[in-house]
């Protein structure tokens, strides 16, 4: 009877764990304004943030002057009422690292009091994706080795301006996980309008080896609008893993010739199980069998497009934690990057959104 009675209960827990189930509600949207100052630079192209400290941390994507934002987001009564940079944090660029790299910045998060920063190189230059450490004054510290298939001249072909997008500390802050925007060419193709093999990887990094232990691999889903210009194009701008081996992931389609209302942007659930196949040590995907993440769409902003300001869902490329709303209920701040508005109108937009789960 003891043995019978452990097994209902045990299929009682791991029942409960497959059928719960996560909707995302939108709160609300505060706009920054236009050319604001703060240091001498601009505060704009907010491309990665991170909650730390009791203060968000933002990674500012200017090649020319790489910078971090330290700041705070004030919510009251399950709303932004006011978002303040308080200082720029400046990269010493004179160390031979940042010398001969690309500093495209795209992720960032806080671990051990040091900022752990994400840049996607550039691999037209034949600069490589890169993953480095910074003190709190921003000066070089380390380097993480990444494979050999993310470097901007390996066979495996990342694409330009599509490898490392996004960044996630692991759940148990035992390790970080990266994300890539696009596929490797050694690996699928870029989305389509019609349904493609377009799988990126998602690596996990141990923070005590600073190595990459496993990875998984993410389907992109396909262009869901008609062509108006000549860009059309899906990726992935942002993870994060809110329990384990499990991501709320960003999709961001971007189409011209839509002018302001380009941009669709998707909440996707991913979630790791035994079936996922680690393919940390595959060269090509295109030459291999594997089970990628399982996904379920959360989350469509353009259900809630008319709420925004002049219906724009703009280029939202960071996710992190807020604080617990006033029901108990986690909150997620999300945040664009409007590419300092250099290709017409953009906006530097903060989304509040409520976690529930069932």
């Amino acid at each position: 009877m003891k043995i019978r009675f452990l097994y209902i209960a045990v299929f009682l827990v791991l029942s409960g764990c497959e059928t719960e189930k996560i909707n995302l509600k939108f709160l609300n949207e505060f706009i920054i304004k236009d050319s604001l100052i703060l240091d001498n630079t601009i505060i704009g192209g907010i491309s990665g943030i991170d909650f730390s400290n009791n203060q968000y941390f933002m990674v500012v994507d200017d090649a020319r002057n790489p910078r971090v934002l330290v700041g705070d987001i004030l919510i009251k009564e399950n709303a932004i009422k006011e978002v303040t940079f308080k200082k720029v944090i400046q990269l010493d660029t004179v160390s031979s690292f940042c010398q001969s790299n690309f500093l495209d910045l795209e992720g960032i998060f806080i671990a051990d009091n040091q900022m752990n920063l994400i840049s996607e190189g550039s691999i037209r230059k034949g600069k490589s994706p890169t993953i480095f450490i910074v003190d709190s004054l921003g000066k070089y510290q380390n380097e993480i080795k990444t494979p050999a298939y993310f470097k901007a001249n390996s066979v495996s072909q990342p694409k330009h301006n599509a490898t490392f997008e996004s960044s996630s500390k692991s759940i148990n802050k035992k390790g970080f996980w990266i994300g890539m925007e696009a596929p490797l060419k050694a690996d699928g193709e870029e989305p389509t309008f019609h349904k493609t093999q377009s799988p990126i990887r998602i690596t996990y990094f141990d923070n005590q080896s600073k190595k990459a232990t496993k990875q998984f691999v993410y389907q992109l889903e396909k262009i869901n609008k008609p062509a108006k210009g000549n860009i059309n194009l899906n990726g992935v701008t942002a993870i994060l893993e809110y329990k384990k081996n499990n991501f709320f992931v960003i999709e961001r389609i971007y189409q011209s010739g839509y002018g302001t209302l380009g941009n669709t942007i998707r909440i996707f659930k991913a979630s790791i199980d035994k079936t996922s196949t680690n393919t940390l040590d595959i060269l090509s995907l295109k030459k291999e069998k594997y089970i990628p993440l399982k996904k379920e769409l959360l989350f469509d902003f353009s259900s809630i497009q008319h709420k925004l300001t002049d219906s724009i869902i703009d280029n939202i490329e960071g996710i992190t934690f807020g604080p617990k709303l006033l029901n108990g209920n986690r909150s997620l701040i999300l945040v664009s990057d409007d590419n300092f508005q250099a290709y017409g109108k953009q906006l530097t937009q903060f989304l509040l959104l409520e976690i529930e789960t069932e």
